[in-house]
């Protein structure tokens, strides 16, 4: 049954230009982090039933949408961005209501979807293809790209503006039609996205979005023969076994997992502006990003400066209310996230790391109905504990102690992630041994392990993904195929 959107925080489907209940009619609450009695909104739990609609609407239109020329499709993007930017706070408020996102923090991923949405709208009047000579004199030789089709999009939690944008909005220009699932944990603020879309006119059928269970939509859209490529980002786990049931079928599959980000900090480094960047990268965000710093390796030279001001500045975060504007850090983004950061801080204990800060539940009357942590900082952690290895996605930092450049790389790199990793160094020798080492996907130098450019590829080396490249103009890599044309 097509329904307009409800005022009362019912959320529904997005099925081929119209808002639909799900066919099971159960819905899924969602509560705000930073106060469990906030309740965010309330969104489809759906079944294979309104997945198989989505896919047939997606297929339905993708003739029609593929047919467009580059620039009519991209108009569709600027309406969807300018709308965006008229909503930034109210979308903005909704996702540091629902993941516990600092409002500030919220509102700068508003403003990137804006930007992601302007860029790839560009995409629309730039080159698909290259002229080729031939070994005929007679013949035109070149290439083009086209659409793979239909593609489904899984996106996480944590970013619930930027990545479902950064995926959704290169399929569509590049002529693809979408099925997206958001993860349920902020599906709300990603049907608020969605809603910019359709009150651009985007036409029917070309983006749908179904939520619910990932047990259910995830696994059912990588199992979907109408669904040609799918993308997804989230935990190693779920991200091999997506992988696994979509090359089983013969479908192009791209996977963005998890990382143990290493910043390394030489005996020559900035001291502050390393401290800075630690703590920006490694807690912003509660620790709730692929690319947060997780490990930090200090040359012995500097060890008892860097850590003596790092801790410091820990103890003086201001955690609280993510609606709070003068909250740096709010909550873990639920109940089951925290419980998580708080098991690999026991195992860290257990495992002989010594505690330097934090590392507790905040209690009290202003965190009592929410998912708060204290930032928490480690030292004497050695390379076979846990937390040196294992992805925490929470405000964990481990501080590991070494004597040269060559030993902290060493252990930079023996982790089974390598997504992102930053240096701080003075010395350009050591700036280049580490671009030129280090086994990951994205590397900055003098900067924060936590940041990738809109226009620039992202993406991990080892299990950190599956070795295709989000953004920027590579992103056309996976949502098209190459065709090469022979004119005699």
């Amino acid at each position: 049954m097509a329904l307009q959107t409800a005022n009362a925080g019912i959320h529904y489907n997005f099925i081929n230009g119209e808002w639909c209940a799900s066919s099971s009619n159960q819905t899924i609450t969602n509560v705000s982090p930073s106060n469990t009695k906030d309740v965010v909104g309330v969104v489809q739990k759906s079944t294979l039933e309104d997945l198989n609609q989505a896919a047939a609407s997606a297929k339905e239109s993708e003739k029609a949408w593929r047919k467009l020329t580059g620039n009519e499709r991209a108009a569709f993007l600027y309406k969807a961005a300018d709308l965006l930017e008229d909503r930034i706070d109210e979308v903005a408020n909704c996702m540091a209501r629902e993941m516990g996102k600092s409002l500030g923090e919220s509102k700068g991923e508003t403003a990137r979807g804006v930007a992601i949405l302007r860029y790839y709208a560009g995409e629309g009047l730039r080159e698909v293809g290259d002229v080729i000579p031939s070994t005929d004199p007679d013949a035109l030789m070149f290439t083009t790209r086209v659409p793979l089709g239909v593609v489904g999009v899984i996106t996480p939690w944590n970013f619930p503006v930027a990545i479902p944008i950064w995926k959704t909005a290169p399929a569509l220009i590049y002529g693809n039609t979408v099925v997206l699932k958001p993860a349920t944990e902020a599906a709300v603020t990603c049907a608020k996205v969605i809603e910019c879309f359709a009150d651009a006119g985007i036409p029917a059928g070309v983006l749908n979005m179904v939520t619910g269970r990932g047990a259910v939509i995830g696994q059912g859209m990588a199992d979907h023969s109408d669904i040609n490529g799918l993308t997804f980002t989230g935990s190693n786990q779920v991200g091999k076994q997506i992988g696994q049931s979509v090359l089983a079928r013969g479908g192009k599959y791209q996977l963005e997992m998890g990382g143990k980000n290493p910043v390394i900090v030489a005996s020559d480094a900035d001291i502050d502006l390393a401290v800075d960047a630690t703590i920006s990268g490694g807690i912003r965000s509660t620790g709730q990003k692929c690319t947060a710093t997780s490990r930090v390796i200090i040359q012995n030279e500097i060890y008892e400066q860097f850590k003596d001001k790092l801790i410091q500045k820990v103890k003086n975060i201001k955690v609280g209310d993510s609606l709070d504007e003068e909250t740096w850090m709010g909550p873990s983004a639920s109940e089951g996230q925290l419980n998580t950061v708080l098991s690999y801080i026991e195992k860290g204990k257990r495992e002989g790391a010594f505690l330097l800060t934090g590392g507790e539940r905040l209690s009290g009357p202003e965190y009592d109905h929410g998912f708060y942590i204290e930032p928490t900082v480690f030292e004497g952690v050695t390379n076979e504990m846990t937390i040196a290895q294992e992805e925490i996605f929470g405000p964990v930092l481990a501080l590991m102690k070494v004597d040269t450049l060559e030993e902290g790389l060493k252990l930079a790199n023996d982790v089974d992630y390598g997504l992102s990793a930053s240096i701080f160094t003075k010395d350009i020798r050591k700036m280049l041994e580490f671009i030129e080492e280090m086994e990951a996907g994205l590397v900055r130098v003098n900067a924060e392990s936590a940041g990738v450019e809109l226009q620039a590829p992202f993406g991990g080396m080892k299990q950190s993904s599956s070795h295709s490249r989000e953004q920027g103009q590579a992103a056309k890599e996976f949502f098209t195929s190459i065709k090469t044309v022979f004119i005699k």
